[in-house]
């Protein structure tokens, strides 16, 4: 897999000045300047009280949300396989006061770069999409747990995954399932926060991994699933139809048919 992971960092290192120039808005920069933080609703209500907790966000970026739950009192580490991304998540956290720490590595490799006696490895929104192996995600995620400690994760619903809209129609266009030889291919000449910036490396690979993938993956790392929730919002325009239902996440407008369109679950460590 070692072209196509070269081919992915190769865009997401270009995409970090894009993204923390942030012309668009797009991403919560200012809010944390300020003293908010860019964590959701949905992830907020289901991990509960979360000061003190010993806490690995997973493809964390240039570490918005890992900062934002430093502020809320984590003891926070974030890892990505981006350089660019993890030293621009070190000058944000610089820049803001807040204390975290930031470890460049690939997510397979998260048990060796970052450590074993964490209380919640947390990971969210277009994330799982990127990695060709699912199984061998969960078990590196379940061995940074100690003993008690959660896996989090909320994404895209698998289900939406398989459709484009064309024509405000929602068109079933890719297969369910990746396998991990041969992954989905897209060239994007720009980043997706409206950035009009062109991108030079924009050659892209991406796996769908079904919710039955995914779960069977959890437990078979030896982990205990805890909830399994279903939702019909997601924190960004999936979809150019969808419409904002308020405090920063949209849906699929009034009047089309419901569907799953994002998920979470939680799985403790035993």
């Amino acid at each position: 897999m070692d072209p196509y992971i070269a081919a992915n960092r190769a865009n997401w290192d270009e995409r970090v000045g894009i993204h923390v120039r942030n012309s668009t808005g797009f991403y919560g920069i200012d809010r944390l300047k300020a003293g908010g933080d860019t964590l959701h609703a949905i992830e907020l209500a289901e991990l509960g009280p979360v000061a003190g907790k010993r806490l690995l966000h997973l493809q964390c970026h240039f570490g918005l949300d890992t900062l934002s739950f430093a502020r809320r009192g984590v003891i926070a580490t974030g890892l990505d396989f981006s350089s660019t991304a993890i030293a621009a998540a070190r000058a944000l956290s610089l820049v803001t006061g807040l204390v975290a720490d930031f470890v460049e590595a690939n997510v397979y490799d998260a048990p060796a770069a970052a450590g074993a006696e964490f209380d919640l490895v947390f990971t969210s929104w277009g994330t799982i999409c990127w990695l060709d192996d699912i199984r061998r995600w969960a078990a590196a995620a379940a061995r940074c747990l100690a003993p008690g400690g959660v896996l989090y994760l909320a994404d895209m619903h698998p289900a939406a995954r398989l459709f484009e809209e064309r024509d405000r129609r929602l068109v079933l266009s890719y297969d369910w399932q990746t396998p991990p030889e041969r992954p989905l291919a897209f060239d994007d000449a720009t980043t997706y926060n409206g950035d009009p910036t062109p991108l030079a490396a924009t050659r892209t690979y991406e796996w769908q991994h079904p919710l039955s993938s995914i779960v069977d993956a959890v437990l078979g790392a030896g982990l205990r699933l805890t909830m399994l929730n279903e939702h019909e919002v997601l924190p960004w325009h999936a979809f150019p139809m969808m419409v904002p239902v308020g405090d920063g996440i949209f849906g699929l407008p009034p009047g089309h048919p419901r569907m799953p369109l994002a998920f979470s679950l939680k799985a403790v460590k035993t």
